[in-house]
């Protein structure tokens, strides 16, 4: 028997890589149909989604800055990317008859409405899930940052940042030291000044000064999305202490 949710409103951040197969690039639609179907099961819950999706799959604004491109530019083009990764889980989504909106920081009229609070809030209140595209809609802000800014304007109760292979914050790469110890439990300083990989700064102090919990688990896990929305000790809770 599925147990009740914990929370009645959550935004999930997933990264560009999750989406991506055996090729190491682009997007792979049997996976987007996975991520489709575990968010499905906290959507009958009846729980209210709103995600974050990055593009690092297609696209990373960073990596091109570095080899020459101006950085806006690319930033510009990475939130492009965005909205191609939102839209293939849209229509993931909708093939599971799980009602979709996707909305985006940049207009983009053909595909997506534009993001407005007010908006996006009364589709959650209606029973959609609402991914968030095109990051904040600025240049030099990751899809951290978004996903901390949405979750806070939508009324979020937490922020579940998915991680592909890495089951929560550790004191070291557990890919490259199996020494590394993992955290159940974190305090936004600690992460902070120990700079863990939770998300970016700016993202996990927007965090902190509005005391809204992060939970970091590895969405390959069986179930992970369902499980930590209601309420299991999966992979690594951020919050005020420890």
């Amino acid at each position: 028997m599925t147990k009740p949710p914990r929370y009645r409103r959550v935004l999930l951040k997933l990264s560009g890589e999750a989406l991506v197969g055996e090729g190491g690039y682009g997007i792979d639609p049997a996976i987007v149909r996975s991520i489709a179907e575990q968010i499905r099961r906290v959507w009958e819950l009846g729980v209210a989604i709103g995600v974050v999706v990055g593009g690092g799959n297609i696209w990373r604004g960073a990596t091109a800055s570095a080899a020459g491109m101006d950085r806006a530019t690319a930033d510009y083009a990475g939130m492009l990317a965005t909205i191609i990764n939102a839209l293939a889980l849209q229509d993931a989504l909708e093939k599971l008859g799980v009602p979709t909106r996707t909305m985006t920081a940049i207009d983009v009229h053909a595909v997506a409405e534009p993001y407005i609070r007010r908006r996006a809030i009364h589709h959650l209140e209606k029973g959609l899930v609402v991914l968030f595209a095109a990051g904040t809609g600025n240049p030099f802000m990751t899809t951290d940052t978004a996903a901390a800014l949405r979750a806070l304007e939508i009324g979020a109760e937490v922020l579940l940042m998915a991680k592909n292979r890495v089951d929560g914050v550790y004191d070291d790469d557990p890919r490259k030291n199996p020494n590394a110890r993992r955290f159940d439990h974190l305090s936004y300083l600690d992460a902070l000044n120990s700079r863990l990989a939770v998300m970016d700064s700016t993202a996990l102090s927007l965090c902190m000064d509005n005391n809204l919990p992060i939970i970091v688990f590895n969405l390959q896990a069986e179930g992970s999305i369902e499980r930590a929305v209601t309420g299991e000790e999966i992979g690594t809770l951020v919050a005020q202490s420890a």
